[in-house]
């Protein structure tokens, strides 16, 4: 994407009453105006709140709202230039029920109160697989104990990942810490059984996966 495209956006975003874009300062200031507020002022209403964390073009967030009008979602990454897509088609399609964040997943708990959000999805995050990235897989046990910090009690947490690693490393680390795990499965496409909301709505990137016929595995948890 070209800088003139990604300035454009970034303009075009400003304009969307769906976008929040917060400086790193005002969020960890513990001042964030949004933060417990979600849904009183940002939704106006008080339905389920769910995250998608690093959500890219907002594919999923904006196919999950329109699958599911009783719930409001909010889709977070740090890259506003391509979370604009998916503003751009909810401002267009009048779509009420979806906002974006824009800020690093890290400081999450900063930006939702406790007890604030129902679900958390985690969709096609980059695996980290170098041993010195552990700390940027967002699945691992720091990340999880800052998602328990904003999720209700029974709150439940997805991912949906090409990346068997991934897969098998936040397996390995929700069985070995007790997590609970309510549903896993390591191609979601040929073994039945299979949520429907993980196989009907598919993002840009996944329909490519699916076209070299690469398996998209899914884990459905609680944090213990």
């Amino acid at each position: 994407m070209g800088s003139k495209n990604k300035l454009k956006r970034f303009k075009e975003n400003e304009t969307f009453q769906n976008v929040i874009e917060p400086t790193r300062e005002e969020v960890v200031s513990g001042d964030f105006k949004w933060k417990g507020n979600w849904n009183k002022d940002f939704f106006k209403n008080d339905n389920p709140i769910v995250l998608e964390l690093g959500c890219g073009k907002g594919e999923y967030s904006v196919g999950l709202a329109e699958r599911y009008p009783n719930k409001n979602f909010i889709g977070i990454d740090i890259k506003g230039a391509r979370f604009w897509r998916g503003a751009k088609t909810a401002v267009e399609t009048g779509l009420n029920n979806v906002g974006f964040l824009r800020t690093q997943i890290e400081l999450i708990e900063y930006c939702f109160a406790e007890n604030e959000v129902d679900e958390i999805w985690i969709t096609f995050p980059d695996p980290q697989i170098k041993y010195k990235r552990t700390k940027h897989r967002m699945t691992n046990t720091e990340f999880l104990q800052r998602y328990k910090k904003v999720l209700k009690k029974d709150g439940i947490i997805h991912l949906k990942t090409d990346s068997e690693f991934m897969h098998g490393y936040t397996l390995g680390l929700l069985h070995g810490k007790g997590h609970e795990v309510i549903y896993a499965n390591h191609n979601v496409y040929r073994n039945e059984g299979s949520p429907e909301v993980v196989t009907t709505i598919q993002t840009f990137y996944e329909k490519q996966y699916l076209e070299i016929n690469k398996a998209i595995t899914y884990i459905q948890f609680k944090i213990k």
